[in-house]
């Protein structure tokens, strides 16, 4: 396992990050302790990064999971809270249920945001400059799908960590185009921001094209990891073994994506505002999901009142 300098934050990671959101009840709904194995077999293959967030509600398993573990892990995570009062609560809330003094990284959680998130989110955004200052995080940051963020961002003195969406499809983009997201990203990069990136398998939409994905993200200049979603232990020792250097074999058949169910949909549109993919049309008064489009970011899901959108 390599590891890296996450920009000029001081925090050394992993090239394998592991991303919580697919294993929290946002997509597959694992339970605790399955979570918490998963986790732990990833920390003793060498990662050193988790990637979490506010409304991933996957807190618990790693708290169990670093618990005893007697070696640092970096945490990031992360809140949509908009305003000041709101990010204290989050900052305050994730301490307590990691059971942490201490953050390494927390972000804006600006998936959909334009480069306006930093005035539009002002209050928030000073709580989290206030909480590095008095030692609570380490470093600030932005998690953002789009473009025009990662330019802001880069441009902040104040953003320490911009964690962006990329992949070799460029699928999932906001507010550009690949190309420009590969140049925002390296111009941020050179200004020192600390890089890691998500959404390379775009969702699990490219897992069949593991490699070549894979090789067009590590070979972006500057970044320090790629952030991976795990649900099984096979799906953990694959990304192991590639991350370490070793053939892992033949990609991993995988099948999962979110689909309505009819019969609890009313068609209140709900999801397609918040599906920052386009993946969401509404037929016959019901939403439908675009198979192709989807990037499983489960933003649909949290906000259907009926919890009518499953992973499957």
């Amino acid at each position: 396992m390599e590891y890296r300098p996450l920009g000029r934050t001081g925090l050394t990671v992993s090239e394998l990050c592991f991303g919580a959101l697919p294993m929290g009840p946002r997509q597959k709904n694992l339970d605790v302790a399955t979570c918490e194995t998963l986790i732990r077999r990833a920390l003793e293959g060498g990662v050193n990064f988790i990637d979490t967030a506010q409304i991933y509600e996957t807190y618990e398993p790693i708290r169990r999971a670093i618990k005893g573990y007697g070696r640092e892990v970096v945490i990031a995570s992360k809140s949509t809270a908009e305003d000041y009062e709101g990010m204290k609560r989050a900052v305050e809330e994730a301490l307590s249920q990691l059971d942490l003094d201490h953050i390494h990284i927390f972000h804006l959680h600006a998936a959909r945001a334009t480069e306006k998130v930093f005035t539009e989110r002002a209050g928030a955004l000073q709580y989290l400059l206030e909480a590095k200052e008095k030692g609570i995080i380490s470093a600030v940051g932005i998690s953002t799908h789009s473009v025009v963020a990662v330019r802001e961002a880069a441009n902040r003195e104040e953003i320490d960590v911009i964690f962006p969406l990329i992949n070799i499809k460029g699928m999932g983009l906001l507010h550009g185009n690949r190309e420009e997201m590969l140049t925002a990203i390296k111009e941020a990069a050179a200004k020192g921001k600390g890089i890691y990136l998500m959404k390379v398998l775009a969702g699990g939409n490219l897992i069949h094209q593991y490699r070549e994905a894979m090789e067009f993200a590590r070979k972006i200049p500057g970044i320090a990891s790629i952030a991976v979603g795990m649900l099984s232990e096979e799906e953990v020792e694959y990304n192991l073994r590639y991350f370490s250097g070793e053939d892992p074999g033949e990609p991993l058949s995988l099948s999962k994506r979110f689909a309505v169910v009819e019969t609890v949909c009313i068609g209140d549109g709900a999801c397609l505002k918040a599906c920052a993919s386009e993946a969401i049309t509404l037929s016959q008064g019901k939403a439908w999901i675009d198979p192709e489009k989807c990037i499983l970011c489960g933003y649909c899901t949290e906000v259907c009142p009926q919890f009518a959108i499953r992973m499957i």
